[in-house]
């Protein structure tokens, strides 16, 4: 191995380092203690030259590159290394739409994964605009309509095993932060009921993104359009992935119903449907809005009249 550059040395600052352990627990402090050498390894293997971190998620870090032939990359590197392996078999599964990035590599011993850069590539998020629901449709639209393999499907998680995993992990954020003042475990709870009772059904079944939302879609350019990052691929219900497109920045129950009108025919189902995904999911958004203490919004208003409703 080469020696540790001094990129590999700081891929990560003391936010990113709290959510891996919030996310995975003591255990990854571990993981985390060797990423440098872990990063830097994959990038002497590989022939990358590491240009420095860029924006992280909740389960990875992932770092800006240069290919051996001056192109850029993007490695993202996580200490669950199934998460790895199951991300760039999913990636692989859309490849044809180029609605997601190329995989170039995948290491699932080291938790590795190697694909493309895309440009501009800022999210949704990041720049705070909602696109235009046509688009946002298309995009949802094209990754539920790729073929999947039925062993393919058999390798990815029902949405009923996926929701009780995010039902689960949001109970315990809003449990120990500053969500507990005031969204009551009640809300969660009967929110996560009818999760459960929308994902069970065994109609019209697609592959899923899993974690649509306005920090998972970058704009690429012209030719490219919007385009998906960090699925979290499972099995199911089609509404469910646009959830947060219906609920992101609204600012009433009312404009929420607008969207829904636009995006439900978009991606094929009824838009009941996908106003009753909305008022499931939204208690874990309201924890997500209580978090960053954003209660006195009009967006936190919307959500907790959802959940109420």
């Amino acid at each position: 191995m080469g020696c540790m550059n001094d990129v590999a040395a700081q891929l990560i600052d003391s936010g990113q380092r709290d959510r891996i352990v919030r996310r995975f627990g003591a255990g990854a402090l571990n993981w985390l203690e060797g990423l440098p050498a872990r990063a830097q390894e994959l990038a002497d293997d590989w022939e990358l030259t590491l240009l420095g971190a860029a924006p992280h998620g909740q389960t990875s870090v992932v770092v800006r590159c240069r290919q051996s032939d001056g192109s850029a990359a993007i490695l993202k590197l996580s200490p669950d290394p199934a998460l790895i392996a199951m991300e760039g078999r999913t990636l692989g599964l859309w490849a044809p739409t180029r609605r997601v990035p190329d995989v170039y590599r995948v290491d699932p011993r080291r938790g590795g994964l190697l694909m493309e850069a895309i440009e501009p590539g800022d999210s949704i998020a990041q720049g705070g605009v909602l696109p235009p629901l046509t688009d946002i449709g298309e995009l949802i639209a094209e990754l539920h309509s790729v073929p999947a393999p039925e062993s393919v499907l058999r390798e990815m998680y029902p949405l009923d095993i996926r929701i009780n995993f995010v039902f689960e992990l949001w109970e315990r954020r809003r449990a120990e932060g500053p969500a507990a003042e005031v969204v009551p475990a009640s809300m969660v709870h009967h929110g996560h009921a009818l999760a459960r009772a929308l994902a069970c059904a065994r109609e019209n079944v697609v592959p899923l993104h899993g974690d649509l939302h306005p920090g998972n879609v970058l704009v690429g350019g012209p030719e490219r359009g919007l385009v998906a990052v960090d699925p979290r691929g499972c099995v199911g219900d089609p509404a469910a992935d646009a959830v947060d497109w219906a609920v992101w920045r609204a600012a009433s129950v009312g404009e929420v119903r607008e969207r829904v009108e636009i995006l439900a025919p978009a991606i094929g189902v009824p838009p009941k449907r996908l106003m009753d995904w909305c008022r499931a999911l939204a208690p874990l958004l309201a924890v997500g809005l209580a978090d960053k203490e954003q209660t006195a919004t009009p967006e936190y208003a919307a959500v907790v009249e959802l959940a109420e409703s």
